[in-house]
């Protein structure tokens, strides 16, 4: 099911702290907007209300686009979704060809969505931090890694990417706290792992044991 934010929601929304991304509003608003995903509250007093990376691209949209309520599991499943049914979604490599899934505007909300992510891990990490990954990125594994990914310039791979047609895929693991990425080429597969890195992550390379392809294993760094 999917909840679109009420009139009087997206005028809290439209209203946040450009920087900050604070909110003003009652308390069914605010409710309102957390049960959407376009709001988090601050666990430390006075427990303001502040945009999520979602409600940042609502309020920079100036739209009224519908936000799926979604578990976090199903935002790690490994069959990519289309990003349309989203108001941003990381590409994870593998999608369908989508309408403004690259160019300039693309390009565009890439970057403040990973501006966004930032200002979370700013407000949510006690120590105002933003060199390691935040709660709503460990509940979001393949999205947020797919994120950094896609925002320091790294290509994802098209419809055929489970060939060698080049570009990353980022996939769940078995594994707590870890995803995959896969990238034929070597010296770009390396390249993810360098902006990982400074994203904040683990990385560490390993071989398929049937394929012999190399990939990356990678989770968020706690400390």
């Amino acid at each position: 099911m999917a909840l679109s934010p009420t009139p009087a929601q997206r005028r809290v929304v439209a209203a946040a702290d450009p920087g900050t991304g604070r909110l003003r509003g009652t308390e069914a608003q605010l409710a309102g907007l957390v049960k959407r995903g376009l709001a988090f509250r601050h666990p430390r007093p006075p427990h303001d209300h502040f945009l999520t990376p979602a409600g940042h691209r609502i309020r920079e949209a100036g739209g009224e686009p519908e936000i799926p309520v979604a578990s976090a599991a199903a935002s790690q499943d490994v069959s990519p979704a289309p990003a349309a049914r989203e108001v941003f979604a990381a590409r994870v490599g593998g999608e369908p060809s989508v309408a403004g899934a690259a160019g300039d505007a693309r390009l565009r909300e890439v970057r403040g969505a990973w501006q966004g992510l930032l200002e979370l891990r700013r407000m949510t990490h006690p120590d105002g931090s933003t060199d390691r990954p935040c709660a709503w990125e460990r509940s979001h594994l393949v999205r947020a890694a797919a994120l950094a990914l896609e925002a320091d310039g790294h290509r994802p791979a098209g419809p055929d990417g489970d060939g060698d047609g080049g570009g990353y895929r980022v996939r769940a693991t078995p594994q707590p706290e870890a995803v995959a990425v896969h990238e034929p080429d070597g010296a770009a597969l390396r390249a993810c792992a360098e902006t990982l890195e400074r994203a904040g992550w683990q990385v560490g390379e390993h071989t398929e044991p049937r394929s012999r392809a190399r990939y990356l294993l990678a989770s968020p760094r706690k400390v």
